[in-house]
């Protein structure tokens, strides 16, 4: 009798880009946010991971330094083994599958083991790194044709021939993936074959990312520079006369924050924005979630608060996540938002705003200033004696608000809506780039990401946090780091996540 799980299982090959995770496509985005199974390759960016489901299983199966983790027979046996089990196995690879991603062995594979089977085209990194160096591959003036290359398949017999003489001789764009190590050899090979000496090249390493640099020289020059610069893979090698277009079409070395590995501290669901808003200034993000958002250990209070809506003269939100959980609840519940018909709302900050306004709710009131006194100031001018108010809000929080409703003669009922916890341990990537001094900037947006990221770090980890620059989002959140024995360089004058991004901008700029 055949499995039915066995019939559903599913292999999709999707194509990563060359790096940075903004040029995942759509689809890719969508397969990876519904895999059971990731297999993925070494040049992969690790905040795509983001994108997948926290209980996805993970298998690195990349390739460094030309020792393979698994070998691609072993690697097609896996995604077998995986989609037999009924599993939605994506292979997530850098680039392209089809182009010289070995995606036509693994669905040659996969076809003749019965397994179904999607591909998901990636931009290739030829493409994607050229654009990003500011080098047009074809040029009306300059190149009529692009000729890829794979630079790695010279070591054997059983390699790939390469016709180094019909190569030579072609005037477009010559482009070699893979080729680091043999450059020399390259450059030997066309110029024993004519290529002139004077013919521009162009290397990218980390191309589409923030570690990206670009060398440009001759056939001449461009080994002696390469050994000098010890340039290592992963890089792209570029040649002809468009190289020579690169001081025209340069812009994304010249971004604000271009080089810069920003850390967010954030919760994982509540970082994309932050995120998008660095990389579209070419820092480098790297996620160090120090908070985590999970529903309350109690949701007694909120249920009961739930059931006597009409009897609040207004609801406050202070977060987002205060939003979210409490819609959440309000569905589970079996209710809606026409619960709220005629309750006045409050919130902190335009971000919670939005998402309020999103359940096509109007909000009341947002303060000038997104901290708890400016909501009090704004609200004493209502003259709130005697009325009632709901606070569902994070189990641990700031009590100044309802304390201070409280003394102004109004009745607060705080219902906690979710509860906040810290992982266990810290990200030993995090720690080795911190000793290793390569982190530039830690953002902390609230007091829990500080006190929580501190916790998880000793003496000596505390104390290289004072040789990179921290940006906090206000002047609560700084009062706990300064507290915490940090020095902070960037507070915004508007307490959002937007201001926080641009005063990061700003002190670089300067």
């Amino acid at each position: 009798m055949t499995d039915s799980r066995s019939q559903n299982g599913h292999v999709v090959l999707v194509g990563a880009g060359p790096g940075d995770v903004g040029l995942l496509t759509l689809k890719g985005k969508d397969w990876l946010s519904r895999a059971d199974v990731i297999v993925y390759d070494h040049l992969v960016g690790r905040n795509m991971m983001r994108f997948a489901r926290d209980d996805a299983e993970r298998i690195y199966a990349g390739k460094k330094a030309g020792h393979a983790t698994l070998t691609q027979n072993a690697i097609n046996a896996l995604l077998i083994e995986k989609a037999r089990k009924g599993k939605i196995v994506v292979r997530l690879k850098g680039g392209d599958p089809f182009v010289f991603g070995r995606g036509g062995e693994e669905t040659q594979a996969l076809k003749e083991a019965g397994v179904r089977f999607t591909v998901v085209p990636g931009i290739p990194s030829p493409v994607g790194v050229a654009a990003y160096a500011g080098i047009p591959l074809t040029h009306r003036d300059h190149s009529s044709t692009i000729t890829i290359i794979t630079g790695s398949n010279e070591s054997g017999k059983e390699d790939i021939h390469i016709d180094w003489e019909k190569i030579a001789a072609r005037t477009g764009t010559l482009v070699f993936l893979m080729g680091a190590r043999k450059l020399p050899h390259i450059v030997e090979r066309l110029m024993n074959f004519g290529k002139a000496a004077g013919t521009p090249v162009a290397v990218i390493q980390w191309g589409t990312t923030s570690r990206q640099r670009t060398w440009t020289g001759t056939l001449g020059t461009i080994v002696d520079l390469a050994a000098k610069e010890k340039i290592k893979p992963p890089a792209l090698t570029i040649i002809g006369e468009v190289v020579g277009l690169k001081p025209i079409a340069d812009w994304y070395e010249d971004l604000p924050l271009f080089g810069k590995v920003v850390v967010t501290t954030r919760a994982e669901e509540q970082s994309d924005s932050l995120i998008q808003m660095l990389e579209e200034r070419g820092a480098e993000p790297f996620p160090c979630p120090a908070i985590q958002t999970i529903p309350p250990k109690d949701w007694a209070p909120l249920d009961q608060a739930l059931e006597q809506l009409l009897s609040y003269d207004g609801i406050i939100f202070t977060s987002v996540n205060g939003v979210r959980f409490f819609t959440q609840r309000l569905r589970e519940k079996d209710k809606d938002i026409r619960e709220l018909k005629d309750v006045r709302v409050y919130a902190i900050g335009p971000k919670t705003a939005d998402a309020v306004r999103g359940l096509n709710i109007r909000v009341d009131t947002v303060p000038e200033d997104f901290v708890a006194e400016s909501l009090i100031e704004s609200m004493g001018k209502e003259n709130v004696e005697g009325k009632k108010f709901l606070l569902p809000r994070a189990a641990v929080a700031r009590e100044i608000l309802p304390d201070t409703l409280r003394k102004m003669g109004a009745a607060v009922d705080v219902a906690p809506a979710y509860q906040t916890v810290a992982p266990v341990t810290p990200d030993p990537e995090f720690l080795k780039q911190l000793q290793e001094g390569t982190i530039d900037v830690i953002t902390f947006t609230s007091s829990s990401t500080v006190n929580n990221f501190m916790d998880r770090l000793d003496k000596d980890h505390h104390a290289l946090l004072n040789q990179t620059t921290v940006a906090c989002i206000g002047p609560v959140t700084k009062k706990t780091a300064e507290e915490r024995g940090l020095r902070i360089a960037i507070v915004p004058e508007e307490y959002t996540v937007d201001a926080l991004v641009s005063a990061i901008e700003a002190f670089y700029v300067k």
